[in-house]
């Protein structure tokens, strides 16, 4: 993808494609029961995802890259979803379960700034700023059992920890390949869950039908494409930050969708999480180099040789700068 492009459309199309993926969660497990549904849409997914690499020639990844994708997509697919379907499925509405994932900024920067990449205090005001936002966003939709609390909780350690490995261990991986694996490496493990309870009755096979479809081909193929590109040219605190604004959209889409009622705090819970955003996404700015003779030439070297910038680089640390990856 074009990196201008991704700069423009990238944000706003991962926001509404993850929002998105609330609603069709709790449409598809309303139809049939949870580990039916997550194991339909990983086993779909994961196989078209894979035509899809094959067919454009995409390089997998091998040995021990492998095996650490493998552990990415099992913690970023079946952990974060079988968390929180399962919350769903304990009747937890979009609104409350978003708000548990928009704290994965936290969580994230957390165990990033642990593993060497660099947080500024400006971002963590952004961050804190951010988290108060999500708070405001769904404080009037907190009615949920204790149960469905956990499970939401698993699905973000899931999300944060998945997050954060794949680019601690995965970071040159094809997001063609790398998505498909993931998706695909967590079918068997939903089945087998599935097969361990026992139930496979659609009671509504059109709802069931549709959700499957949204979730197969925007949420699992285009969001998580979409994402790991992200996570691929950019730090994991930078792309983490977007999902501040998701509980706020959520709740906007639930409204117009699903029928759950939409409060002005809210919408003001959307402004102060967008407030966040910009804190966190804003870094200061180096002190000028002083000799302005010789800088320039440097940094055409770093922007023009990011694999050699990246060789030079400690090997188990990662930083935030813009130009880390280039596909």
């Amino acid at each position: 993808m074009n990196n201008r492009l991704l700069e423009v459309a990238g944000p706003p199309a991962l926001m509404f494609m993850w929002s998105s993926a609330f609603i069709a969660g709790i449409i598809g497990v309303g139809a049939a029961p949870t580990m039916l549904v997550l194991f339909s849409r990983f086993a779909i997914a994961g196989a078209l995802l894979i035509v899809y690499a094959v067919a454009t020639k995409a390089v997998w990844p091998r040995g021990r890259v492998l095996a650490h994708t493998v552990v990415a997509g099992l913690l970023m697919q079946f952990v974060q979803f079988g968390g929180f379907y399962s919350a769903m499925h304990q009747h937890v509405t979009a609104s409350v379960i978003s708000l548990v994932q928009g704290l994965s900024p936290l969580v994230i920067a957390l165990f990033a700034s642990g593993l060497g990449e660099s947080v500024s205090r400006r971002q963590w005001l952004g961050f804190g700023v951010g988290g108060i936002g999500v708070g405001m966003a769904v404080v009037d939709q907190s009615a949920f059992s204790l149960s469905g609390l956990l499970f939401s909780v698993v699905g973000l350690l899931g999300l944060s920890l998945g997050t954060v490995y794949q680019k601690r261990f995965t970071p040159g991986v094809d997001p063609r390949t790398g998505t498909a694996l993931h998706i695909a490496v967590s079918a068997p493990f939903a089945g087998a869950m599935a097969l361990a309870a026992g139930d496979f009755h659609i009671a509504d096979p059109a709802r069931f039908a549709g959700s499957m479809v949204w979730m197969v081909l925007v949420n699992s193929m285009g969001a998580f494409l979409l994402l790991n590109t992200m996570l691929q040219r950019w730090g994991t605190t930078r792309v983490s930050r977007f999902f501040f604004a998701i509980p706020a959209i959520t709740a906007l889409m639930a409204w117009l969708v699903i029928d759950q009622p939409l409060h002005p705090l809210t919408m003001a819970g959307l402004g102060v999480g967008v407030i966040g955003m910009v804190l966190a996404s804003r870094r200061a700015t180096p002190a000028a180099p002083a000799d302005t003779e010789t800088a320039p030439a440097a940094t055409e070297s770093v922007a023009t040789e990011p694999a050699a910038t990246e060789t030079v680089a400690a090997p188990r640390t990662y930083t935030l700068r813009r130009h880390a990856l280039h596909a």
